[in-house]
This record gives C-alpha cells, sequence and structure tokens, in this order.
C-alpha cells in the first residue's frame, strides 16, 4: 500500500533542504510555517534521526539529512513523472517520452521534433528537461529520461546508443571593434594571447576536450578566463567584453550585434548534437523520434 503520509513528509522535506529556510519553504509550498515544522518534525520521529540544525540564520541539513536528499530528490522527481504520466492515460493520451536536451538542442532541434511529434502522434506527451551533456548517460542508464540531445560521441557504454543529429564546424567569437574582426578567416595561432570564455569541461567533457585539443594544435593552451555552461553563455560574455570564445558556427544566427563571428583558417569539425538512448530502459516510442530525426542526420552548416 502507497504510504501517501511519507509520499507528502518527503515532498516537504525537500522544499526545505532545497530553500534551506522554513519560511520560505512554507511559502514556496503555499502554507503556513508552523503546520511545515510540524510535519518535519514528524517526519523526524518516523525515522529516528534529526534531518535539520536549526539556527537563526535558517536551517542546514544534518548529515542524515544530507545522506538521505539524493534519493529524496529522485524520488519526488518519479513520483511527479508517475502523477503526469497517470493523469495522461485518464485524459486518452497514448504515452510519454522524456527528452534531456542541453540549451543550444532547445533552440535548434527540439522543436521541429515536438512539431513533428504532435502530427505523427497528436496523442502524445513530449516532456523536456534541460540538462547537461555530461548528465546525459547518467540519466538514461536510470531510467530518468528517454532521449538525449547532447555533445557526445564515441563509446558511451555497452547499453548506450548514439546517433549524430548536426555536425558543425567551430568559429571564434569576438566582441565588436575587435583587431581580428578585419580578418575574413583566423587562424588558430592569433589567438594564443585572448583570454577565452571556455564552455566548462564539467558540463561537456567531449566538447571542452574537443576545443582544447584544437587549440594545442594551434600551439598554445588557451587561458580562460570564465568557464559557463552553454554556448549562449559563451557568446554573452564575449558581448561584455569578457574574452573571446570558440563555438559552433551555426550559433551565430542566437548572437546579438554585440559580438562577430570569424571562421577559423583551420577547419575543425565537432559533433554539435547527437540522440543518445539507452537499449535497456527501451520505450517503444523512441522509435518513433529516431524515423524523425533519422532524414536529418549529417553535417550541419
Amino acid at each position: 500500500m502507497v504510504n501517501f503520509r511519507l509520499l507528502r513528509h518527503l515532498w516537504l522535506f525537500l522544499a526545505v533542504a532545497e530553500e534551506r529556510h522554513f519560511g520560505r519553504a512554507a511559502q514556496r509550498l503555499g502554507m503556513s510555517q508552523p503546520p511545515l515544522t510540524e510535519q518535519i518534525k514528524a517526519l523526524e520521529q518516523a525515522l529516528g534521526t534529526a534531518l535539520f540544525v536549526r539556527d537563526r540564520r535558517g536551517v542546514r541539513l544534518t548529515a542524515a539529512g544530507t545522506a538521505i536528499l539524493p534519493a529524496v530528490r529522485k524520488f519526488v522527481d518519479q513520483a511527479g513523472r508517475l502523477e503526469l504520466a497517470v493523469r495522461e492515460a485518464v485524459a486518452g493520451r497514448t504515452g510519454t517520452v522524456t527528452i534531456g536536451a542541453i540549451n543550444a538542442a532547445l533552440v535548434e532541434d527540439i522543436p521541429p521534433l515536438v512539431a513533428s511529434l504532435r502530427t505523427t502522434h497528436p496523442g502524445l506527451t513530449v516532456a523536456i528537461r534541460e540538462i547537461d551533456s555530461v548528465e546525459a548517460v547518467p540519466a538514461l542508464e536510470a531510467g530518468d529520461i528517454d532521449l538525449a540531445f547532447a555533445r557526445l560521441e564515441g563509446v558511451l557504454g555497452p547499453t548506450i546508443q548514439s546517433r549524430p543529429v548536426a555536425q558543425d564546424r567551430l568559429a571564434v567569437v569576438l566582441s565588436e571593434g575587435h583587431r581580428l574582426t578585419t580578418m575574413a578567416e583566423v587562424p588558430l595561432a592569433m589567438l594564443a594571447q585572448e583570454d577565452f570564455a571556455m564552455f566548462a569541461r564539467r558540463s561537456s567533457p567531449v566538447y571542452f576536450d574537443k576545443v582544447m585539443a584544437a587549440c594545442q594544435d594551434g600551439g598554445f593552451s588557451p587561458r580562460i578566463l570564465h568557464e559557463v555552461r552553454s554556448v549562449t553563455s559563451q557568446i554573452a560574455f564575449v558581448g561584455c567584453g569578457q574574452g573571446i570564445a570558440l563555438v559552433p558556427s551555426r550559433s551565430e544566427r542566437l548572437a546579438p550585434s554585440s559580438v562577430v563571428f570569424r571562421p577559423l583558417k583551420e577547419r575543425v569539425e565537432i559533433v554539435v548534437t547527437a540522440l543518445v538512448w539507452s537499449t535497456a530502459h527501451h520505450n517503444p516510442l523512441i522509435d518513433s523520434v529516431l524515423e524523425l530525426i533519422e532524414p536529418n542526420c549529417g553535417a550541419g552548416s
């Protein structure tokens, strides 16, 4: 039998753990603080351990609270997905596909896919989650998502398959008025003394390593001024005068007028987006997505 009281207590625990403040958590939950405090105490009594240390600055997690937080976060997320699936089934929907996507894919690849799915599978619910590339494989292996659009290539695991969706060449992004904007093509070696706004390795190791290898082939290691989570952030930092960036050429259509794109003299190819899925947690609806994606595979601009 489902213990709905425990479910609610865990949901409340997560809110307090994320807010680190009972008042803010209560406001987020749309309830007053006293009953929230009482229910957290009831949860602590049921578990036989304190989950929070309370002081005048707010609350912080105990060792026990810290230990259970990842499992509670995942459990609450899965409960939310279950609730969505039940609602969709009652409404007569035919199924749900959960797609994890990096920021660039949310702009470039996901909108046409969702539009096609609405035409070919009008009863299908498509749930989208923003992820970093490094999160794709663990989320697929855990069954948290059905598909991922991420910057990945090569061997990813015994149960993980991938297919390139778009490939592109690297370009350099310069602030308006930069000395190199007068060049039609920029040799990598001429970037050796520049500061870089770089895509963080922890977000996309494959992409980061490819850019670093390109710079080393040009005879230098880039001086990284900022590490950011997305290509759009790289471009934004360049627009603010915070160095230069190496990004896929197709990102130019997303760029503001405060930056200038120039192709590299060397042709450095990179997988911009790959479609990744798990054979261990197979959702039959994945095949429908793969059929729609296949005609669009190949090199990008």
